[in-house]
């Protein structure tokens, strides 16, 4: 009997959860603070759900070793290599480009079936031959990695096309 209560409590527990993110209730609200500051992207999340190249550039950052990872590598025009992540992000399931620039682009990544949201950022460097990245979750304390695989997949498939414009 208290098998089958337990049993009840987790279905129920899943099929809240299940439900709370079809309604959007799991989005979070969309960061205010995104975007170029004095050439930086965002700092790195104080709990352990983002990733940034630009970690270094925060050594106050709680979790600015968690945080830290390379940034794309850029072979040729910045501009290429920025049109090039649009075309990897528009085949990327849950993502949505939001806002494209020359040298800066955000896209969101939204999970299939409870709907969070994650927000990424690329920043072109030419002087420095990079393209920043930051990737961070909206809610939780804790990734799990999804933020620092996504950006490894981003980068393996700039560098599987070999289009001359992002690799690593």
């Amino acid at each position: 009997m208290l098998l089958l209560a337990l049993g009840l409590v987790v279905v129920g527990g899943a099929a809240t959860l299940f439900v709370a993110g079809r309604l959007g209730w799991l989005a979070g609200t969309p960061p205010a603070d995104l975007g170029v500051r004095d050439g930086r992207l965002k700092p790195p999340s104080a709990t352990r759900n983002s990733v940034s190249s630009q970690a270094a550039l925060y050594p106050d950052a709680p979790q600015r070793s968690y945080a830290e990872i390379a940034p794309l590598r850029c072979a040729g025009a910045p501009e290429a290599a920025m049109a090039r992540l649009v075309e990897v992000l528009g085949a990327m399931p849950g993502a949505t480009i939001v806002e494209a620039r020359p040298a800066y682009l955000y896209a969101r990544f939204t999970t299939r079936w409870l709907r969070f949201v994650d927000d990424v950022e690329f920043l072109a460097a030419p002087a420095e031959g990079v393209i920043h990245v930051r990737s961070a979750s909206r809610l939780g304390r804790e990734d799990l990695g999804t933020n620092r695989r996504r950006i490894e997949a981003i980068r393996a498939a700039c560098g599987e096309a070999r289009r001359g414009a992002v690799h690593d």
